[in-house]
């Protein structure tokens, strides 16, 4: 993984960053869960640990879609009061590594984007790792199914 292409998501820093091996190559600002880390079911905690991406969707899908079920259901107006924690713009489904946090997949953890972008560099989600709409719009693109995620509570550094 150390010379590979992968993502650390720091809860401390409320940061993702997209490497390839030690070098730093994109850093985005992401919103992580308000009930901190953790995987229990039904805690809404973002999972800690080595996990990967194990589904994408929402490839051409136009900015600010609606997924429900990883299915496009609409198009979301900027602006518009939808109150909800929407998935929006493309969404990067999570599977986790370890046995501790071997329950990410079924607990639907994605990286994903959102209609609370006000909200990123704080922690605000309901357990996903919610992103800016262009900014999942370009992750979407540079990381392929499989690539290595690690989500750390201190700060951001390349892998361990």
């Amino acid at each position: 993984m150390r010379r590979g292409l992968h993502l650390t998501v720091s809860l401390a820093t409320q940061r993702l960053a997209l490497w390839r091996g030690p070098d730093l190559l994109r850093r985005y600002p992401v919103s992580t869960s308000r009930f901190g880390p953790g995987s229990e079911e039904g805690s809404y905690r973002t999972p800690l640990g080595l996990l990967r991406v194990c589904g994408k969707f929402g490839a051409g899908t136009p900015r600010h879609t609606i997924f429900r079920a990883r299915e496009p259901v609409g198009i979301w107006t900027p602006g518009s009061d939808a109150g909800d924690d929407l998935v929006l713009s493309r969404i990067l489904w999570l599977e986790g590594l370890e046995e501790a946090n071997a329950n990410t997949y079924r607990r639907y953890i994605y990286i994903h984007g959102t209609n609370h972008e006000e909200l990123l560099g704080s922690p605000a989600s309901l357990g996903c790792v919610r992103m800016g709409n262009d900014d999942i719009i370009e992750l979407f693109e540079l990381v392929p199914v499989s690539t290595p995620v690690i989500i750390r509570p201190g700060p951001e550094s390349h892998a361990d």
